[in-house]
């Protein structure tokens, strides 16, 4: 039976998947003018943020009451930077808005720890979450639209006809043969109106 379901399988072809459309890149993509503004400058928000992250890490811990968080927020500094560059120096930067989303997440995760009971500066992390909440909705609402985005008409291959006649020979081969053509009667028109040496041929 086994050896049956093989044979059945091998008839079919495989299945493809493909990826969410918010995960490609497709250069085909129009966003509205107002969606392209945003993602230009969540590319260069992500820039400065991630600079600011790498430069102030251990404040920004100290701040929020996680001294021992520096060295991750120096990191996801390093991918807030990477971000930033991808989005504004890609053609279709859906993809790296969407990993915008991802680090959100990534960045949240990070910081409700600090919301623990014996943490003094907890008020500073409901501040920051918050702050990363907001931020979190924009890179959503401008990952949608841009992964929602109309596709414009791919360009058509274009062919080069110069070689072609339009006859089924070669030219030389069809010189002539016109005379040797008789077209049907019907084309010619009715008998009443046809020229009297067509009439008597």
């Amino acid at each position: 039976m086994s050896n049956a379901m093989s044979h059945r399988n091998q008839g079919h072809a495989p299945v493809r998947y493909s990826l969410p459309s918010y995960l490609t890149s497709d250069p085909r993509r129009r966003p509205d003018p107002a969606t392209r503004e945003l993602a230009h400058g969540l590319g260069w928000f992500s820039i400065g943020l991630g600079l600011t992250e790498v430069a102030c890490g251990d404040a920004i811990a100290r701040w929020l009451g996680m001294p021992r968080a520096a060295p991750v927020i120096q990191a996801y500094g390093v991918r807030e930077i990477l971000q930033g560059v991808g989005i504004l120096g890609s053609q279709d930067p859906t993809p790296w808005i969407s990993a915008r989303v991802a680090g959100d997440a990534l960045d949240i995760a990070t910081v409700l720890p600090g919301l623990d009971g014996q943490n003094p500066r907890k008020d500073n992390v409901l501040i920051a979450l918050l702050a990363l909440a907001g931020v979190t909705a924009v890179d959503v609402i401008c990952a949608q639209n841009l992964s929602e985005a109309p596709l414009a008409p791919s360009d058509k291959v274009r062919r080069d006809y110069r070689r072609r006649s339009g006859f089924r020979r070669r030219a030389e081969a069809m010189r002539g043969a016109a005379r040797d053509f008789k077209p049907p009667p019907d084309i010619i028109g009715p008998e009443a109106m046809r020229p009297w040496t067509l009439t008597n041929a």
